[in-house]
């Protein structure tokens, strides 16, 4: 993180917010969900790292599992850092390559062949992202897909909207087939399925709905990002995790969050955030931003037009009446 995570706008007693956060994680697993323990995805980043030192600390190492489930496109680091951090809070862990369920329910070549209705050279050699034009760059949010022979050679061409939503659907099985294998151990064992978004994540719909979006419990949904990583050096989570560059880990070419889907850098959109939520003008926000009123401004419509687009992402199923549960 730059500089812009000390900005006073940001700053939290840390201490005070991890014993609020371990106290009422307590009352939630034992009083309301009633489970014996918590279960969740571990993928050696900062959020999922945050959550599970949380987990330990509030209910104790013995009844918190991380699951670590890599697949053949992960990252080699997301697995290593998992189980370094693993290590140092003293949690069980159990690891589960989900490749076949990906491969079985044709994640890969569902993808593979949406990407070649635009660039028919792909193949199965080809590294692949989608990628954004960055929010200060162009007037129009439109997605490109980069892809890289295996010679090294990189070219990008824009995605249509078939092609863009055919990708998106099939990466799509990677988060939910995750969050099933969550929730399996969590009924093997009673135990609670933990949620790891931030703020930004929960606020601006960067989740998979019935994927990464399902939880049990998210103890961080409230805390912006620059105020996780405060909780992280207080919690003493390893240089390694907190200096990680946030990444979505579901494409082949490295991948960051804001070229994916936030657009702006995730330093400077927290601070945006934060001042749009606490009716600030783009003129105050700007200096603590490190951005012009003008490009603030550009940052609060996206944020509002997110909020406008993902609001489905949030919602319950729909019922016809009520149905009182007494």
């Amino acid at each position: 993180m730059s500089s812009l995570e000390t900005s006073s706008l940001l700053r939290i007693d840390a201490a005070a917010e991890v014993e609020n956060i371990c106290g009422t994680m307590r009352r939630q697993v034992g009083s309301e969900l009633k489970r014996r323990g918590v279960v969740l995805g571990l993928s050696g980043g900062i959020d999922s790292s945050v959550c599970a030192a949380l987990a330990a600390r509030a209910l104790g190492s013995t009844r918190v599992i991380g699951i670590l489930m890599p697949e053949k496109e992960s990252s080699d680091d997301s697995r290593s850092l998992a189980e370094l951090l693993a290590a140092q809070l003293s949690i069980r862990t159990i690891v589960e390559d989900i490749t076949p369920l990906l491969e079985a329910a044709g994640c890969y070549q569902r993808r593979d062949d949406a990407i070649r209705s635009v660039v028919p050279a792909y193949n199965a050699s080809y590294k692949s992202k989608i990628v954004l034009p960055g929010l200060m760059k162009s007037a129009y949010n439109v997605f490109s897909v980069v892809v890289e022979s295996s010679s090294g050679v990189q070219s990008k061409a824009r995605l249509t909207a078939d092609a863009y939503l055919a990708i998106v659907a099939a990466t799509n099985f990677k988060q939910r087939i995750r969050k099933t294998m969550e929730y399996h151990y969590a009924d093997r064992f009673q135990f609670a399925v933990i949620g790891t978004p931030n703020r930004l994540e929960y606020d601006q719909g960067f989740f998979v709905k019935n994927g990464d979006g399902s939880a049990d419990l998210k103890p961080i949904a409230h805390l912006y990002k620059s105020q996780v990583y405060q909780l992280a050096e207080y919690l003493g989570i390893p240089d390694v995790i907190r200096r990680r560059p946030p990444t979505t880990d579901t494409y082949t070419l490295a991948q960051s969050q804001d070229e994916f889907y936030f657009s702006v850098p995730m330093e400077q959109l927290d601070v945006c955030l934060y001042g749009f939520n606490a009716g600030m003008t783009a003129d105050e926000v700007a200096p603590h931003a490190a951005l012009t009123p003008a490009e603030v401004s550009r940052v609060y419509e996206d944020i509002q037009t997110k909020r406008a687009t993902t609001r489905y992402l949030h919602q319950p199923p729909l019922l016809i009446t009520d149905v009182p549960l007494g």
